[in-house]
């Protein structure tokens, strides 16, 4: 395989409002082989209205039905005076740190701490002036796609490259928490690589590791999954995240499997090789005597492999032994004559 799948773990809401919780997070995701934590960066007031109208009531058949949306934001916003601790966690831990800013003053933010990447998040994959804004910045760029249909992407991919950002890696995404798997339609991943000309992956809100591990199989480099170091920590996020212990398995199921695919190879292995001592070939099967002819009753395709490969059934059928064979002799070109015509 020509690339290592980069593994996010998502902190999202999942701090319970605790920074030494999200500080124990960061260092639990590296414990469990993330390659890097991302954070999110928002307020309640930098990403939506404090309004409780019927436009901001939360009512779609969510988790969080019942709430407006500042409210949820209220509770899920990760403070931004904690970014720089948590940040200085990460790189300690020796994990990539980075974010995903949903305004020009996040943005701005996020590079004041120098963050080497960018998230577009789904819900704003729309919003092409604070893409282009995003890309302007010169950094890698991940966007996901829950929600976008095709044009949406195409516009999100374009108004990167119309910044000059040509590095830009989009996350194949089912905006449903937790979403079905029936509903991960993982054959997009390599459509989407082709379409679009980019690096694709998966950002996952499934249950469990099987989507995540056959992402990789069909050629995600990047693989981002919600991450809570207990679910009893709450928040809007810990019932699709995964634990420590669940997010370990995955990373492992992953590595494997990049092991798995390996490389386009018809040589067999020396083990493979040594085996093919047990394939089929033809040996005596009743004792003959010379001049006898070769028949179905005294010739049979049996393992080892060490007589005439079995396709030369036909032939040897058609000749007689030249010698007495015993049961259990391996056919051999030289123990065998023509019939006499």
């Amino acid at each position: 395989m020509s690339h290592r799948t980069f593994i996010i773990a998502e902190l999202s809401a999942n701090h319970g409002h605790s920074l030494e919780t999200a500080l124990a997070t960061v260092r639990a995701a590296k414990a469990a082989g993330a390659d890097a934590i991302k954070i999110q960066t928002y307020t309640a007031d930098t990403i939506t209205l404090d309004c409780d109208n019927d436009y901001f009531q939360i009512k779609q058949g969510t988790l969080w039905d019942g709430t407006t949306l500042y409210r949820l934001y209220q509770e899920a916003y990760t403070p931004w005076e904690w970014h720089g601790a948590i940040q200085a966690e990460a790189q300690k831990a020796g994990l990539i740190f980075f974010s995903t800013p949903f305004d020009k003053t996040s943005v701005d933010f996020l590079e004041t701490l120098n963050v080497p990447l960018y998230k577009i998040a789904s819900f704003e994959i729309a919003d092409i002036p604070l893409i282009e804004y995003v890309a302007a910045q010169g950094k890698p760029m991940i966007i996901s796609t829950g929600i976008a249909t095709l044009a949406d992407i195409e516009e999100a991919v374009a108004a990167c490259h119309r910044m000059g950002n040509q590095d830009v890696t989009l996350l194949k995404c089912t905006s449903s928490y937790p979403a079905p798997v029936e509903e991960a339609n993982l054959l997009t991943i390599p459509h989407m690589a082709q379409t679009f000309g980019v690096k694709v992956g998966l950002s996952d809100h499934t249950m469990g590791m099987g989507v995540a591990i056959a992402a990789v199989a069909l050629g995600a480099q990047v693989v981002e999954k919600h991450f809570i170091l207990d679910r009893a920590v709450g928040g809007p996020d810990a019932a699709f995240s995964m634990t420590p212990d669940e997010f370990g398995a995955m990373v492992k199921g992953i590595r494997q499997a990049e092991l798995a695919l390996g490389q386009v190879s018809y040589t067999l292995s020396d083990k493979v090789l040594s085996n093919r001592k047990f394939g089929r070939s033809l040996f005596v099967s009743q004792a003959v005597k010379a001049g006898e002819p070769m028949t179905l009753e005294n010739v049979r395709s049996v393992r080892p492999s060490d007589g005439l490969a079995p396709k030369h059934l036909p032939e040897v059928l058609s000749m007689c032994a030249r010698y007495d064979l015993e049961a259990g002799t391996p056919l051999d070109w030289s123990l065998l004559t023509h019939k006499a015509q």
